[in-house]
């Protein structure tokens, strides 16, 4: 097998690894392609192809996620990692917890942990690399990284998010839950909410996003039902999708650019947590992003047309 061969094979796990340490597609593609060059310009043949190319890829993720983190201090509202439709490393014996871990909930969980804490955890909890391999990988002692290791542990079970097993029920789930959207069914949105259900928005500040999080219910219901009804009413489109692993969807305008996207958190057959991602700068791989500001003006026209 040639080294191009070796590398294509190995791409989807490179990617995989790379967008759970940034949450950025954009990103990891990038540490993908740096790690192309570094693995082509090297001049011996590594005795591991896989081991070698996963250090180096966590290598290079680990620089731009320090970088990443200093702007993400200076971010306007709440931050989520760029939405992924599909996970292209595929591992049908690990595949619930591949998807749960690539899940929102879990990146952002990821998000307290130290970039070399992050890192150690995927690799060995994740993607089950031994110990040796993360420890080059990160260019610390094993015993550090055991240690590195228990410290994440903690971390993320402290809030580690659960999710309806059954897939099935969870698409189920949404499917009604995005005809009520689609129909501004309050009612009907309302009994798929959990009573204490939160609705959060990114923006990025680059374009409209709630000016705080929504709890409740009720309250939840009504914010989604009124403002998507409208939405439909000036031809928006909604795709249902796999959004990081969990029911989701890609709502589009009357040229089919992205708008927003979607994502539930379903557990004990309800939604838990309702996230959108509208900054533009997060959409751009799904495709043409539509003008958010020019829609919410439209929005708001037919609101006023509708009340007058």
């Amino acid at each position: 097998m040639s080294e191009v061969e070796e590398f294509e094979a190995l791409r989807p796990l490179l990617f995989s690894i790379a967008y759970r340490i940034l949450g950025s597609v954009s990103e990891a593609e990038d540490a993908v392609q740096e790690t192309w060059l570094r693995f082509d310009g090297s001049p011996t043949r590594p005795t591991s192809t896989k081991a070698f190319l996963s250090a180096v890829v966590t290598r290079i993720s680990i620089d731009v996620l320090r970088s990443a983190r200093v702007r993400r201090e200076a971010y306007v509202g709440p931050w989520f990692p760029e939405p992924l439709l599909n996970d292209p490393y595929e591992d049908p014996q690990r595949s619930v917890e591949l998807a749960d871990s690539v899940s929102m909930a879990a990146l952002l969980l990821l998000e307290r942990l130290s970039p070399l804490e992050r890192a150690v955890f995927l690799m060995r909890e994740v993607f089950a690399f031994e110990f040796a391999d993360v420890a080059e990988a990160v260019g610390r002692s094993e015993p550090a990284c055991r240690q590195l290791l228990v410290r994440a542990r903690r971390h993320m079970e402290a809030g580690r998010p659960r999710f309806e097993a059954d897939r099935q029920e969870r698409r189920e789930l949404a499917t009604r839950f995005f005809d009520a959207l689609k129909n501004g069914d309050v009612g009907g949105l309302q009994d798929l909410l959990a009573a204490d259900v939160q609705l959060v928005g990114d923006g990025g500040g680059k374009a409209p996003q709630l000016s705080k999080a929504v709890r409740g219910s009720e309250s939840v219901a009504r914010v989604l039902g009124k403002g998507f009804h409208l939405l439909f009413r000036v031809d928006a489109t909604v795709e249902p999708q796999e959004i990081n692993g969990q029911p989701g969807a890609i709502f589009r305008d009357r040229d089919g650019k992205v708008i927003t996207v979607l994502a539930l958190d379903v557990l004990d057959g309800q939604v838990q947590t309702i996230r959108s991602v509208t900054n533009p700068d997060k959409l751009g791989h799904l495709g043409p992003v539509a003008d958010a500001w020019a829609i919410d003006r439209e929005v708001r026209q037919a609101r006023r047309r509708r009340t007058s």
